[in-house]
């Protein structure tokens, strides 16, 4: 099964015309962050794939209408079940902070990245330990009900020291780190660090996790064995 990856850059491989014969054969889209909602949009209505997606650092112009204002009663980061549009907004659906299983793979979004600047949708540690906290209930009924509690998950930030960078911009979540060793996900999927060398390292090993560095674009095998 063929997952197509993106993020942190509109790639000209796949915003182009020829994105249907090229990518027309991935099963679904996957989006770690810092990306156009339009360049999703044309995504989807040229391979008529669905995508699901978390926000990152940059790119922030459509976040509020996925949460909502300050201290109303409804929950802030699952408005968009209730009404279509936010559902499948430019042909997307937002995970921050919830699991999907789609095509029988269990999906987790974590969005954002450390805070540098104290600029929107970033966190500290506390808090991004608290987002992990929330999903811990769904994780565990993964695990009764399918006998796993995540096949990807999904992140804009990369875990603390895999794949990330020691500048404060670039530095990963250790949060992420104590998800893997407690969830074991087959994948964990990030942009956030750029790659600017075609030839350089995108997956490395944690366990039994294999992340991966998806900036640009980056087409992932997943064995249909492992569902």
């Amino acid at each position: 099964m063929k997952i197509l990856c993106i993020a942190d850059h509109v790639d000209p491989l796949v915003y182009s015309a020829s994105v249907k014969p090229r990518f027309g054969d991935v099963r679904f889209v996957l989006s770690a962050g810092d990306l156009p909602m339009e360049y999703l949009g044309f995504i989807s209505a040229s391979l008529n794939k669905r995508i699901f997606f978390v926000f990152g650092n940059h790119h922030l112009k459509y976040l509020s209408r996925f949460r909502r204002s300050r201290g109303a009663a409804e929950d802030p980061f699952y408005e968009y079940q209730r009404d279509p549009m936010f559902r499948n907004y430019f042909g997307s659906t937002y995970i921050g902070r919830k699991i999907v299983r789609h095509e029988g793979i269990l999906i987790g979004g974590l969005g954002g990245c450390r805070r540098y600047n104290n600029g929107e949708n970033q966190y500290s540690e506390f808090q991004m330990r608290m987002q992990i906290a929330g999903m811990i209930p769904r994780l565990l009924w993964n695990r009764l009900r399918h006998g796993r509690y995540l096949d990807v998950l999904l992140t804009h930030a990369p875990p603390y020291g895999m794949n990330d960078r020691p500048d404060p911009t670039h530095i990963g979540f250790k949060a992420f780190v104590w998800f893997m060793d407690l969830f074991q996900p087959r994948y964990l999927l990030h942009g956030h660090v750029h790659l600017y060398d075609i030839n350089a390292e995108r997956a490395i090993t944690h366990r039994d996790t294999t992340i991966i560095n998806v900036y640009d674009h980056f087409v992932l095998d997943f064995p249909d064995r492992a569902l």
